[in-house]
């Protein structure tokens, strides 16, 4: 992996300068986070630093590049083109910042829609992409302090907000955004957690 300030320099080559703020909010946010649930606060920074690598790759070049890298798409990543970032950024991830770990390149593949069974670095990213301080949002302040509450709970929540926001843009709604709030209000519940 490189040094963690030579991906930095490269990564804000890459991407604009809101969206490079972006993912340093992340991964303020994720630091947070991680040190709160006794987590490795290095390995989830720097998934986070580059979470969204691939996502100012314009929509023209999006298929081509995923093709390069063998990321197989299902078809509603075909047809919602916005979800391809993430699996397409833990390619490049790999590629140019020289990232290994199959956590953060795992985290980084699934931080838009997530997935059944997320591991903590899994929860950590996509929680921490939905609740920085830059995002602007009814509920967001709640979702931050429940985050450092109940990550499962803040987790579910979120989905929640996810699911509601694309039917409300009558877009698709990914399987995997499914599988993932399925799986942690089972896991919720096992866990004698709150009753959602």
């Amino acid at each position: 992996m490189l040094p963690y300030e030579d991906i930095k320099v490269k990564l804000r080559s890459m991407l604009t300068p809101h969206r490079y703020a972006h993912s340093l909010g992340v991964e303020k946010m994720a630091a947070a986070l991680s040190e709160r649930y006794e987590q490795n606060t290095e390995k989830i920074s720097i998934a986070a630093l580059v979470h969204d690598c691939a996502k100012n790759i314009p929509d023209d070049r999006l298929l081509d590049m995923a093709n390069k890298y063998g990321v197989e798409l299902d078809e509603v990543s075909m047809a919602e083109r916005a979800l391809i970032h993430g699996p397409l950024g833990a390619a490049i991830a790999h590629d140019y910042f020289d990232i290994d770990d199959k956590e953060i390149l795992h985290a980084v593949a699934v931080h838009t829609t997530g997935c059944k069974d997320m591991n903590m670095i899994d929860k950590i990213i996509y929680l921490a992409d939905f609740t920085e301080e830059g995002r602007k949002y009814e509920g967001v302040a709640y979702l931050r302090e429940l985050a450092f509450k109940d990550l499962n709970t803040a987790l579910i929540k979120s989905f929640d907000n996810t699911i509601q926001y694309v039917i409300s843009l009558n877009s698709l709604l990914h399987p995997n955004t499914i599988y993932a709030r399925n799986s942690l209000i089972i896991e919720t519940r096992n866990n004698g957690g709150i009753n959602i």
